[in-house]
C-alpha cells in the first residue's frame, strides 16, 4: 500500500501566467475606477461650462465650500471666485431670480467677487426661486 507514496508528480504552476492575469485584472479595475472618476468630473466640468462658469475644472468645484454653491435640479453651480455680473447672469440663465445683493467688507478678497449665496448647497432650489448673493467690497 505504501508503494505509491511519494511517487505523485508535483503540480505545475504557471507563476508567470498567474502574475500576468493578476496584473490585467488590476489594470482593468484601475481603468474602470478612472473612467468613473472622469465621468463624474466631466459632468461637473460640463455643468460649469454650460452656466458660463469661470471655474471649468472639476477639482475647483469639488474643493470649494458649500457657501458659494447653488444646487438646482441636482446640479451644483460653484460660484467661488465669480464676479457679481457673471453670477447674476448665471442665475438668470438657469431660471432663478436674483434676490437681495448684500455687500460685505472682507480683507484680501477681490472686489465684486461672490462670497456667498443663499440658499446654498446642500439645499436645492427650483427654477423660479429667488437666490440672494453676498459680494465683496473693500
Amino acid at each position: 500500500m505504501n508503494d505509491f507514496a511519494n511517487n505523485s508528480p508535483a503540480p505545475h504552476f504557471d507563476a508567470t501566467g498567474i502574475q500576468r492575469r493578476a496584473r490585467r485584472k488590476r489594470a482593468g479595475l484601475i481603468a474602470g475606477v478612472a473612467a468613473a472618476v472622469a465621468v463624474a468630473g466631466g459632468g461637473t466640468a460640463l455643468a460649469a461650462i454650460t452656466t458660463g462658469s469661470p471655474n471649468t475644472s472639476s477639482t475647483a468645484a469639488a474643493s470649494s465650500t458649500d457657501a458659494t454653491t447653488v444646487m438646482i435640479s441636482g446640479k451644483k453651480i460653484d460660484m467661488t471666485g465669480w464676479d457679481s455680473g457673471s453670477a447674476k447672469a448665471a442665475l438668470v440663465q438657469v431660471g432663478l431670480k436674483l434676490g437681495t445683493v448684500t455687500e460685505k467688507a472682507v480683507p484680501d478678497c477681490k472686489p465684486t467677487s461672490v462670497l456667498g449665496v443663499s440658499p446654498h448647497s446642500p439645499h436645492s432650489v427650483s427654477p423660479g426661486d429667488t437666490v440672494n448673493l453676498t459680494i465683496c467690497i473693500r
